[in-house]
């Protein structure tokens, strides 16, 4: 019943938009813009002024396909939806995604030239979470990103993590790990700065 509910919020908060909106956001399909910026907010600006993230999650059986940015504005209901999508699944804590994240992620997605969504594997996390994981793998840091709802974990079936890792970098826009025993992606706003092997 609930995940019916957030699947209506989806679909409502794409009916919302406005008729100049939604035509500017079809007249973006027809757009070919090549990524010629060094930043990710330049390679989404080749987008039309629309910017969507496709994303879904194994652990929560959940998906979300999503415009969030529009004529030059974010849309509150659409940022409320990909907060509550990137929870902390283990005890269902929200805390409001920062945007920059979404927009790298978005921009590298625009790089890949890919159709398929991410797979999310961790958005936010409470410091709870955050220290149980450490306490399993030495590649979680004690003041990680996530905890400040400022970093995502991502991984594509159809793109390597090598690729997906340049595309993210090419982007110049945060940090960017490349996890590649464990076949994701971490990408987040904090200073520009890259690892993993």
């Amino acid at each position: 019943m609930l995940r019916d509910r957030r699947i209506a919020m989806t679909n409502h908060s794409t009916l919302s938009f406005t008729r100049r909106g939604l035509l500017g956001a079809f007249a973006a399909t027809a757009v070919a813009a090549a990524p010629t910026c060094s930043s990710a907010f330049g390679l989404l600006r080749g987008a039309g002024d629309v910017r969507r993230i496709r994303m879904y999650s194994g652990r929560t059986g959940e998906s979300i396909d999503t415009i969030y940015w529009i004529e030059g504005k974010y849309i509150p209901e659409a940022m409320n939806e990909i907060t509550y999508f990137m929870r902390d699944w283990r005890s269902d804590a929200t805390r409001t995604i920062d945007a920059r994240t979404i927009d790298i992620a978005a921009a590298a997605h625009r790089l890949l030239d890919v159709g398929e969504p991410y797979m999310l594997l961790s958005g936010y996390r409470t410091p709870q979470t955050n220290a149980l994981l450490r306490s399993r793998s030495r590649g979680v840091a004690k003041n990680s990103l996530h905890m400040s709802a400022q970093a995502a974990d991502l991984r594509l079936r159809s793109r390597s993590v090598s690729q997906m890792f340049r595309a993210a970098a090419a982007c110049e826009a945060g940090g960017v790990g490349k996890y590649s025993r464990s076949n994701f992606v971490h990408m987040d706003c904090g200073p520009v700065r890259s690892w993993g092997s």
